[in-house]
């Protein structure tokens, strides 16, 4: 089984920035979240945690790990989507829903094209896939990661914008994958 979760809150996610490759902390209620989070974990079987090496991300992981004591491997094609020139704005003050457009295919000046985004997350599952298949992974990430882990697993994109779609994970929130035989 392969479960997937969004960091807990941050102070810029209140706020409505976007905040792709920012270190930015959990807040009092993200460390909350998480303690949810670990707490309705405890009874499922993980074998090892890979993660987002940015701290919001991190600092989840670690409140999770604590009753379940695994290995966290940090691995960097989980960091969130490179907003940027649009790190730090606020979702209303850029076209953030045609940001996240597959098939318009954006490129930006600074800003990460979203196929090649997909691209790199679809290489972490890959390599999930012939390393650990027999194991359940969590993997601790962002909002913008859920979105191609989703469509990996369901071999489907939509048309249009992710945004709206209820791809995208709330923070902590936790979905599972069953894995196949060949996910």
């Amino acid at each position: 089984m392969i479960y997937v979760t969004r960091h807990g809150q941050t102070d810029w996610n209140l706020e409505k920035k976007v905040m792709g490759r920012s270190n930015i902390p959990l807040n009092k209620n993200g460390r909350k979240q998480a303690t949810i989070v670990r707490d309705s974990l405890f009874n499922t079987p993980i074998d090892k945690i890979i993660c987002s090496p940015l701290l919001r991300a991190k600092q989840t992981a670690d409140i999770i790990n604590q009753k379940k004591q695994v290995e966290i491997i940090y691995d960097n094609r989980l960091i969130e989507r490179d907003f940027g020139e649009f790190e730090g704005m606020n979702t209303k003050d850029f076209d953030f829903y045609g940001f996240w457009n597959y098939y318009q295919n954006n490129h930006y000046q600074y800003a990460e094209n979203i196929q090649d985004f997909f691209q790199r997350v679809y290489e972490v599952l890959d390599d999930i896939k012939l390393t650990y298949n027999e194991k359940n992974i969590l993997i601790v990430g962002h909002g913008g990661i859920s979105i191609p882990i989703d469509c990996y697993f369901k071999k489907y994109i939509p048309t249009g914008s992710f945004i709206g779609k209820n791809i995208v994970l709330e923070n902590c929130q936790v979905k599972a994958y069953q894995k196949r035989k060949q996910f």
